[in-house]
Formats: structure tokens, C-alpha cells, sequence
């Protein structure tokens, strides 16, 4: 994460292929587990967002990706949870 890699990431959530939203939502679930840095860092990116709409309107494998990354985007961070609730 700290070599820039989020942003692309989150970008790919937005304008990938199927496979590529996959891939980074996937990615992003790993760099946001356990890792308060890596949430912040991940939400100042605008990742939550693409991360709801991918829930709503991925493929099943896109959304189960959308929804772990999501998952570890709100654990123990309030203003994350209420982010992804908004």
C-alpha cells in the first residue's frame, strides 16, 4: 500500500472488467484487514462507494469481494461504518 498501490485499485473497482473489479475489490479486502492505516488510506481514496455499487451490481464473485473488502473497511473505524451505511 504504501508504493501507491490503492489508488489504481480503487479505480480499477470503478472502471475495470469484471475480472479486474474482482481482483482489486479482493486486494483491497487484504490490504484493509487488520490494517487501520491501510482503512483510512483506502476510504481517503473514495473506495467506498464503488465498493457499495459493486455489491448491488457485480457479478456474485465481484460482490462477495465488494462485501469482504467492505467488511474490513468497518471494522473498529466508526466513521467508515457509517461511510458504507450512508
Amino acid at each position: 500500500a504504501a508504493a501507491g498501490a490503492i489508488p489504481p485499485l480503487v479505480e480499477l473497482t470503478k472502471n475495470g472488467l469484471d475480472d479486474a473489479k474482482n481482483a482489486a475489490a479482493w486486494a483491497l479486502h487484504v490490504l484493509a484487514f487488520n490494517d487501520e492505516t491501510n482503512q483510512v488510506s483506502i476510504a481517503a481514496a473514495g473506495a467506498i462507494p464503488p465498493l457499495v455499487e459493486l455489491t448491488k451490481n457485480g457479478t456474485e464473485l465481484v460482490k462477495e469481494a465488494a462485501a469482504r473488502a467492505l467488511q474490513n473497511l468497518a471494522a473498529d473505524d466508526a466513521h467508515n461504518q457509517v461511510s458504507i451505511a450512508a
